[in-house]
Order: structure tokens, then C-alpha cells, then sequence
């Protein structure tokens, strides 16, 4: 009989457990405002149980929750600390920048004891910014690999005239060599410093690795300003000659005679080199900005300034946005100038690589219009007729070779 009970007993005691189960599933995985009555106020292991796993948590009650509620449970409660009492307060403060600190040097940046924005900035720059950079310039040099054996390069279609045209002055090539030769090397080091722990230290040593980029970091920092300073020398020098007018619209609807036959005509610059200008004049400005704010961070921060303004135009908001936050600590300025100095980078490199093959194999005698600064009248015919009348009426053209071109490859532009 006493077996019976007791086996009676168990029963009801297994079907109580699964209909608490049962409930336990039906009921909500967690409720909108967590118990925190065991740790004082304090955090839960939920809590960081959901960060680890990339949940978005309010943790308004790590910021706003002070004073004696906040305040660490009895040691003789469940998560107690030792005593029954910490000091949530000041390391609140500390975690939000709000501690009120005298430092004996370093000005505000030596003040930000904590600053978890650089987890997120770290996460950015080993993630995204590594892989849709890489797989961009990587698409261009695939985009453009295929193109060439699809349509080949861009023949002149008649003959030579052995008379020439001054395409560049000496000025001007001196400053587009010097824009061109710093941008790659700026390139080229951003890229060390990016990919280097990826594909040179696994491959040449730490020690390789790092010697590199130290020599990548201060030809990073001085080339920059031949840069700014080519930049500067080709805007006043070419802004007149790339003002859009309505001869680039039939070089729009022929499509440049890359894709055809047809070769609309232009004057010193066409479309396609005004875009190519354009992107190089905007970007450029941008990146040297951005520069400028990574080499003076604490003289020169921009992102801040430019929330505000963004904010008062009511940007963010038009495209689902809050307000952004204008109160940036200097290591934010930085993350964000050097985020937005690597994403505006990659854009114009994947630029100057299509710019790069059409100034070389991409075209037949447009290299030489940047080495020595002369073209055949043909090929100014070919690509740039209305400029090459120019010349004629101004008497640029030189009187070598013979008079077929005029017949055959140099006939006046319409």
C-alpha cells in the first residue's frame, strides 16, 4: 500500500514539473524591464549574456540609475559585494565620459578613462571597411580586365600626320604626375596598414610587418601634402576647362565611342574626364579633410561640427534618423575621420584605376598626351575636335610631317 502512495506521489509530482514547463514556454522570453532586485540595480548576467550576443539593451539604468538604489546588494544576498556596498556612480561616470577628472597633462583626450566606441570602430575597419573595400578594388580590376577583351583598345583610325599639338604644358604635367604619384603612394600605404596583419605578417614576420608600416605611417603623413598641394595646382589650373556645357550631351548619347564606333566631339576635356575631374577635385577634398583632422585631432575635429549642422537641416531625421550626437570625445573624432578618410578612399582608387586604363592601354596615344605633352593631330581630331579648331585658329599646331592628315585624319570638326 505504501508502494502504491509513493508511486501515486511521483506521478502527480512529474505532471506538476511539465505543466510548469509548459507555462514557463508560453510565457514571455523576457519581460520589457529586467529584475535587477538581486544585483542591487546593477546589471544582470542577462544582460551581458544579451550583449555578447549582439542584442541592442536599454542600458538607460547604467546611466541614469544613481544614488542609493544603485548601490551593490548585501553580501548575504544572491550576487552580494563584498561589505554591501561599491561605488556604481563614479564608474558610470567613467563609462560615459561624465566623471568630472583633473589630468596633469594631455588635455581632454587623457580625461577618457573608458570609451567602447573603439570596439565598434575596431569591428568596422576588420569587417566591412576590410571586405566591400578589397572586393571593390578587386571588381574594378575584373570589370575592367573584362572590357578590354570585349572591346580592346581604342585605335586611331587615321593615319598619322606627323604634325603635333600641345596637349600639356610642362606646369600642368608637373602637377598631375605629382597628384598622381603621391595619390599611389598614399594608396599604397593605407593599404599596408589596412591588410598588413592579413597578408604580410602571416607571410614575411611580425617584424617585417611592423617595420613596413611604421615607414608606410610617415610616408603616409608627409606625402600627403604633395598631394593637397597637387590638388590645389590642377583645380585652378583645369576648373575653367571642366565646366559641364551641351557638347558633353552628345558625348553622353554616343557614349564617349568607347562602346561604338562614333567620336563625339569635345573640347580640352570631355565628359568622361570631367567626371574623373570632379571625383577628384570632391574625394580628394574630402579625404585631404579628413586627413588634415587624423594628423591635428584635437585642433581639428570635424564630425561634431558637422552632426550639428546636419541636424539643423533636418537630414537624419528625412532619411528615419535621430539626432546625431554633437558631443563627440576626441577618440570618436578619430574613428569617425579615419572610417570616413579609408571608405572615401577606396571609392576614388577604384576611380583612378578605370582613369589609369584608359590613359594607358586602354587607348591608343593617350599616354602621350601626360609624358611628353604632345599629340598627333589625328588623335586630337579623333577625341578632342573642337579643341584641336582651337588650336589651329591660335596657331598651335606644328608644321612637321606632311598635308595628308588634313585630308585623311584631321578634317575640321564640326
Amino acid at each position: 500500500m505504501l508502494r502504491i502512495a509513493f508511486a501515486i506521489l511521483m506521478q502527480l509530482t512529474l505532471m506538476a514539473g511539465i505543466a510548469a514547463a509548459q507555462d514557463s514556454q508560453d510565457a514571455p522570453a523576457a519581460s520589457a524591464v529586467q529584475d535587477r532586485s538581486s544585483t542591487g540595480g546593477a546589471q544582470t548576467l542577462e544582460d551581458i549574456l544579451a550583449r555578447q550576443r549582439g542584442e541592442n539593451i536599454d542600458d538607460s539604468f547604467r546611466r541614469d540609475d544613481t544614488g542609493a538604489g544603485a548601490l551593490g546588494a548585501e553580501m548575504t544576498q544572491q550576487l552580494g559585494t563584498l561589505g554591501g556596498a561599491s561605488d556604481p556612480e563614479l564608474w558610470r561616470a567613467f563609462r560615459y565620459n561624465a566623471a568630472d577628472l583633473s589630468v596633469s597633462a594631455g588635455g581632454d583626450v587623457a580625461a577618457v578613462l573608458v570609451q567602447d566606441g573603439g570596439m565598434r570602430w575596431l569591428s568596422f575597419r576588420e569587417g566591412p571597411l576590410r571586405t566591400y573595400g578589397g572586393w571593390l578594388l578587386l571588381g574594378t580590376l575584373a570589370a575592367l580586365t573584362v572590357f578590354y577583351l570585349l572591346r580592346g583598345r581604342v585605335r586611331i583610325d587615321a593615319p598619322s600626320t606627323g604634325r603635333t599639338v600641345t596637349r600639356f604644358q610642362f606646369i600642368e604635367r608637373f602637377a598631375h604626375w605629382m597628384l598622381a604619384g603621391s595619390f599611389v603612394l598614399l594608396g599604397l600605404t593605407g593599404l599596408a596598414s589596412l591588410f598588413g596583419r592579413l597578408f604580410i605578417a602571416p607571410y614575411l614576420g611580425k617584424d617585417i610587418n611592423a617595420g613596413l608600416l611604421i615607414w608606410s605611417k610617415w610616408v603616409h603623413n608627409n606625402v600627403s601634402w604633395a598631394f593637397m598641394l597637387a590638388l590645389i595646382m590642377v583645380f585652378v589650373m583645369w576648373v575653367a576647362h571642366n565646366i559641364p556645357n551641351r557638347t558633353d550631351l552628345v558625348w553622353i548619347r554616343q557614349m564617349g565611342g568607347i562602346v561604338g564606333k562614333n567620336h563625339p566631339p569635345a573640347k580640352k576635356f570631355n565628359f568622361g574626364q570631367k567626371l574623373i575631374f570632379w571625383s577628384v577635385i570632391v574625394l580628394g577634398a574630402s579625404i585631404s579633410a579628413s586627413g588634415l583632422s587624423l594628423l591635428f585631432p584635437f585642433e581639428l575635429p570635424l564630425f561634431g561640427k558637422t552632426f550639428a549642422i546636419l541636424n539643423d537641416l533636418g537630414l537624419p531625421q528625412l532619411v528615419g534618423y535621430g539626432a546625431l550626437p554633437v558631443e563627440l570625445a576626441p577618440q570618436e573624432e578619430m574613428q569617425l575621420a579615419q572610417s570616413w578618410h579609408a571608405i572615401i578612399s577606396f571609392v576614388l582608387m577604384a576611380i583612378i584605376l578605370a582613369h589609369i586604363y584608359i590613359g594607358s592601354v586602354g587607348m591608343e596615344g593617350a599616354f602621350d598626351a601626360m609624358g611628353n605633352g604632345e599629340v598627333d593631330e589625328a588623335w586630337a581630331h579623333q577625341h578632342h575636335s573642337i579643341w584641336l579648331e582651337e588650336m589651329r585658329e591660335k596657331g598651335a599646331v606644328s608644321q612637321g610631317g606632311n598635308d595628308r592628315g588634313r585630308a585623311e585624319g584631321a578634317t575640321p570638326a564640326e
